[in-house]
């Protein structure tokens, strides 16, 4: 299964972070699963890397070709892809994913992942289910599901959609999440449906 990771390319304060995204890559490595992650070569990046790497998985990196030309990437990697800038890039990390996780990062990270959890929402990940996960290490997630919990009580998302982006807490639950990979997505169908009534002009 390939697991499209987005994280920081900086390490941050807490070292947990850095150990948990190093046991990530090796969990994700040692149960048959491929990384596929923005390539680089420091910080939470360098860490899940490291652990797929050193643990004998493959790690694939995609990033626009500025990082490569300025030495922000691995060279060691299993597969390494260029693209023209940010939003091919962005494009076909969504596309190569299997499932998708957010680690710690900053701004970089959280426009990733709520552009996942946009599709998401929509059924346009495709039509089979591709959990969507915060990996949240010691509550660094936990504003973030404030906000979205808050969302649902004003009406700006529905709790079924909320329910399907999925607070994670460790590699078990990474796995348990990934109970569903592959499964047909009810949301997918339920999109199409919508969009056929709008089309008809019918209502239910």
């Amino acid at each position: 299964m390939n697991i499209t990771v987005y994280c920081g390319a900086m390490q941050g304060r807490d070292p947990d972070h850095m150990k948990k995204a190093e046991e990530l890559g090796r969990w994700i490595a040692e149960n048959g699963h491929r990384l596929i992650y923005g390539a680089g070569n420091a910080g939470m990046m360098g860490a899940v890397s490291d652990g797929v790497l050193e643990a004998g998985g493959e790690a694939v990196g995609v990033s626009p070709r500025f990082f490569v030309y300025n030495e922000k990437t691995r060279d060691d990697l299993t597969e390494r892809i260029a693209t023209e800038d940010m939003s091919e890039r962005r494009n076909l990390m969504i596309e190569m994913g299997d499932a998708f996780i957010a680690l710690p990062g900053g701004t970089g990270t959280l426009d990733e992942i709520s552009e996942v959890m946009s599709l998401l929402r929509i059924g346009k990940l495709g039509e089979k289910i591709k959990p969507v996960m915060l990996y949240n290490m010691n509550g660094y997630f936990d504003e973030i599901f404030a906000f979205l919990d808050k969302a649902v009580e004003n009406g700006y998302l529905g709790k079924d959609d909320r329910e399907r982006i999925i607070d994670v807490r460790s590699t078990g639950d990474v796995s348990a999440a990934l109970e569903t990979a592959g499964l047909p997505d009810p949301a997918h169908h339920r999109f199409r449906e919508d969009r056929n009534t709008e089309r008809t002009g019918n209502r239910p």
